[in-house]
C-alpha cells in the first residue's frame, strides 16, 4: 500500500508505513481496506498541496470504555493515516463524515471519501476517529475489531480464490487515480483486459478512437459528465456493453434503473457476483 500510495501522491509527498510484525489479524475484508486506505491518502494529498508528509500506520491498540468513539473495551487494529496538510477547524471536523460535505471546490472530490470510511468501520464493528488542528494537519484512526478466528495452519480457513470469469476488455472510468488502481487490480485478477480513463469525456474519447470494450464500469459522481450518462451514451452506441454504474452513497440518485449498480467500497467477491450477473443478463 505504501508504493501504490506514494507512486500516486507524487513527489512532494513523503509517505512512511510503519506497522507491528505481530499484528493480530483484523475482522475485515482486505479490498475494503484498501479502499478506506486509498480514500484517506486522497484526502490527505489534497489537504498538502505545497507537498508533505503521510505517515500510514498499524497497531494493535486497547480501548477503554472511556474511548471518545464509545467503542466496547476490548482489543482493536487500529490504522493511522496522518497528514502535516492544512488541518481543519472546529465547525469544519463537526460535520466531516456527513455524506457530500466537502470543502473542495466544484470537480475537486464529491466529499464522500469520511463519511464511506466512517460507514465501513460501523458496519465492521469499529470505529472511526479524527484528530485535526488548522495548520497542524490531520490524523484519521480506522479501529477495527480483531477477529477471534483460528489463525493456525491446521484450522485456518482458505479464502476462495476468484474464479475469472469470461472476460474481454474492461473500461475503467474513475477521476479518482487510487481508487482506480485498486479497481483494476480487481478485473485484472478476473481475468479482464483493462482500459484506465480518467473521466467520462476521455471514455468516449477512446472508444471514438475505436476501443470496442466488452464492459464499461464507471464511477457516477464525476466532474463533466457523470458515470450515468456515459454509461447510457455508450449503451446507445453499443446495445450489447455490459455497464455496472460504481456509486458512493446509499440510495439510486440520479441513476436510472437501467443500469446496474455497485455500491462502493465493495469486495472482489462483491464485483465478481455483479459482473457474473451482468454476463448472464447479456447487459
Amino acid at each position: 500500500m505504501g508504493e501504490l500510495v506514494s507512486s500516486t501522491t507524487g513527489p512532494q509527498i513523503e509517505v512512511t508505513v510503519d506497522t507491528a510484525e505481530d499484528l493480530p489479524e483484523a475482522m475485515a475484508d482486505p479490498n475494503q481496506i484498501e479502499m478506506a486506505i486509498l480514500n484517506l491518502s486522497v484526502n490527505a494529498r489534497d489537504a498538502m498541496p505545497d507537498g508533505g508528509k503521510l505517515h500510514i500506520s498499524a497497531k494493535a491498540r486497547t480501548a477503554q470504555s472511556t474511548h471518545r468513539s464509545g467503542l466496547a473495551p476490548g482489543t482493536y487494529v487500529c490504522i493511522s493515516v496522518a497528514d502535516t496538510g492544512i488541518g481543519m477547524d472546529e465547525t469544519t471536523l463537526a460535520h466531516a463524515v456527513e455524506p457530500f460535505f466537502s470543502t473542495k471546490g466544484v470537480g475537486q472530490g464529491t466529499g464522500l471519501g469520511l463519511s464511506m470510511v466512517h460507514g465501513l468501520a460501523s458496519q465492521l464493528g469499529g470505529a472511526l476517529t479524527i484528530t485535526s488542528a488548522v495548520g497542524s494537519g490531520t490524523n484519521v484512526e480506522l479501529w477495527l475489531p480483531v477477529s477471534h478466528a483460528a489463525t493456525g495452519p491446521s484450522d485456518a480457513v482458505p479464502q476462495p480464490k476468484l474464479r475469472p470469469l469470461a472476460a474481454g476488455t474492461a473500461l475503467l472510468v474513475d477521476d479518482e487515480p487510487l481508487v482506480r488502481m485498486s479497481t483494476a487490480e480487481m478485473l485484472g485478477e478476473l481475468g479482464y483486459s483493462v482500459v484506465e480513463a480518467g473521466s467520462a469525456e476521455d471514455a468516449l474519447q477512446r472508444v471514438s478512437e475505436g476501443l470496442r470494450p466488452t464492459l464499461l464500469i464507471t464511477d457516477h459522481l464525476m466532474p463533466g459528465m457523470n458515470g450515468t450518462d456515459l454509461g447510457l451514451a455508450l449503451r446507445k452506441q453499443y446495445p450489447e456493453l455490459q455497464v455496472l454504474v460504481v456509486s458512493g452513497y446509499a440510495n439510486n440518485e440520479g441513476i436510472t434503473p437501467d443500469l446496474s449498480r455497485l455500491t462502493k467500497p465493495f469486495r472482489s467477491d462483491e464485483l465478481a457476483a455483479s459482473l457474473a450477473n451482468l454476463a448472464k443478463v447479456g447487459r
